[in-house]
């Protein structure tokens, strides 16, 4: 019987080669297993055909019946699949959001303050991040990920080899792009439902309330206090909450500032830019690389909380991160009635 077998396999592993049909190797089989019955039932007990053929007619009909019931199981459950996925209706297109989306959001839904409802703010929000660097690389990353609905982000910088230690949203072979598209060509890769709207310009004071007031929400990454200050004002003159952060060497430092609903701004809480060598940048004191993951991964946290209205946001309060030694503190902030871009002093 093993001989049988074995031609059987080379006839199906033949066909295989061939390109034959299905139905074709079957039937080279179903040919050969008829040879072996009508040698089993003409030829007499102890022939040697017989003998190298293996066991009997009964043997050889049970053996065919189990193989008719399996081919009849499996043709009938083709069957089924195929009336099934005829008759089953086409998918709806209402709803906020497509099968697709259920599937990759579905650590969201279920998540009790965010759900489906939380979920569609995202969708329909529309979030502006200043910077495409080490803050706002994972920032982007994050919120593009969560299925906010539109993402800008502003930039005028190209990516440079240095980048690559800590700006995780660009790689080795897109170097010398605008930071902007190659950050918007990472983010439609990790999630294509979301609209990316990369402006490959230095912000400017001018124009800047009017661009951010197609937003609802602003994160500022950028690494200097001119910018800085620059953003918090348009922020204020456009009524939009402010997400803020920023890093040197092993420290960071995050909150939200939001004078339109009774929180600082900005410029409340640092009134005037230190002097030189007081705050240098990264590039003057270097920075560890994982530090903007974790507080641009903190902005990416805030936003989302903000959107979907999730818990405590950070208005009106700072978080320190000291990643040297793994210590958190939080200090209130108190709105100055001097203020000159949202106080009486404004």
């Amino acid at each position: 019987m093993g001989l049988v077998l074995v031609l059987a396999a080379g006839l199906w592993g033949l066909g295989v080669l061939l390109g034959a049909p299905v139905k074709a190797r079957l039937g080279m089989i179903g040919v050969l297993y008829a040879g072996v019955l009508a040698t089993q039932a003409t030829l007499p007990q102890g022939h040697a055909l017989r003998a190298a053929i293996g066991g009997n007619v009964q043997s050889w009909l049970a053996l065919g019946v189990i193989g008719a019931l399996v081919a009849g199981y499996a043709a009938v459950v083709r069957l089924l699949r195929r009336r099934a996925q005829t008759e089953a209706p086409e998918p709806a297109d209402e709803g906020p959001f497509r099968a697709a989306e259920l599937e990759r959001y579905a650590r969201h839904i279920i998540l009790r303050e965010i759900g489906g409802p939380g979920q569609l703010k995202l969708k329909n929000a529309k979030v502006l991040v200043i910077g495409a660097g080490g803050l706002g690389s994972p920032a982007l990353l994050y919120l593009a990920a969560a299925g906010v609905g539109t993402i800008g982000v502003v930039d005028d910088d190209k990516v440079d080899a240095s980048n690559l230690q800590r700006q995780v949203i660009h790689t080795d072979d897109r170097l010398g792009m605008p930071k902007v598209h190659s950050a918007a060509e990472q983010m439609r890769a990790l999630n294509p439902f979301v609209e990316i709207r990369p402006y490959d310009r230095r912000l400017a004071e001018e124009g800047a309330a009017e661009l951010f007031a197609e937003y609802d929400l602003i994160l500022d990454g950028t690494d200097n206090f001119d910018t800085r200050f620059m953003v918090n004002r348009a922020a204020v003159a456009a009524g939009k909450p402010l997400i803020a952060a920023a890093i040197t060497q092993w420290e960071g430092q995050i909150s939200l500032y939001d004078p339109a609903r009774g929180a600082p701004c900005y410029q409340c809480i640092f009134p005037e830019a230190p002097a030189p060598g007081l705050a240098p940048t990264c590039a003057e004191a270097g920075v560890i690389g994982a530090l903007p993951g974790v507080m641009g991964s903190m902005m990416a946290v805030e936003a989302i909380k903000e959107i979907a209205g999730a818990g405590e946001s950070l208005r009106g309060r700072m978080l320190f991160y000291d990643a040297l030694y793994g210590e958190n503190r939080q200090v209130r902030l108190k709105r100055r009635a001097d203020c000159p871009i949202c106080g009486a002093g404004g």
